[in-house]
């Protein structure tokens, strides 16, 4: 069975609730196992048991917040190790025009200096899903297809 970890860090509740919603949409994929953890909560050990590893964090002064961030450097001890496995990231933002997409950008850049596979889209939202505030509908249906298209590629890999 494939395995997405979803981590996420979220101050106002914004970023969690993108977090679940990523969830349902790749728990649409049978065959995946979907497991979600807040950054604080999450090991190393949790990362390099993921096949998929989606990041959520909001957007702060166009970058990713300070703990998500943390994980990340502490991933330099695996470096090499998350190699070929899937990678995508979400955001949540106070504003249009307020570094959604340079968070996103940092989240991947990450992801790509680990040999990761980062699953974008053709269409919109090219980077992942973001939100502005609170999440409205269409940005939580980008998050359920986030998710969605993150496990079904990591099936596709898995097989």
């Amino acid at each position: 069975m494939a395995r997405i970890l979803i981590i996420y860090d979220s101050k106002t509740g914004h970023t969690e609730k993108m977090a679940f919603v990523v969830a349902e949409g790749a728990r649409q994929i049978s065959g995946v196992e979907v497991v979600v953890k807040k950054v604080d909560q999450t090991s190393l050990e949790d990362l390099l048991s993921a096949d998929g590893i989606i990041m959520g964090s909001p957007t702060y002064y166009g970058q990713m917040s300070a703990r998500l961030k943390a994980l990340i450097d502490e991933s330099v001890k695996i470096h090499g190790r998350l190699e070929e496995k899937v990678g995508a990231a979400f955001t949540s933002s106070g504003g249009t025009a307020t570094g959604a997409e340079t968070t996103l950008l940092s989240i991947l850049q990450a992801m790509l200096v680990h040999g990761m596979v980062v699953q974008g889209q053709a269409n919109d939202k090219h980077y992942g899903a973001a939100a502005v505030g609170s999440p409205n509908k269409k940005e939580l249906e980008s998050c359920r297809e986030l998710g969605k298209r993150v496990a079904n590629l990591v099936a596709k890999l898995k097989m």
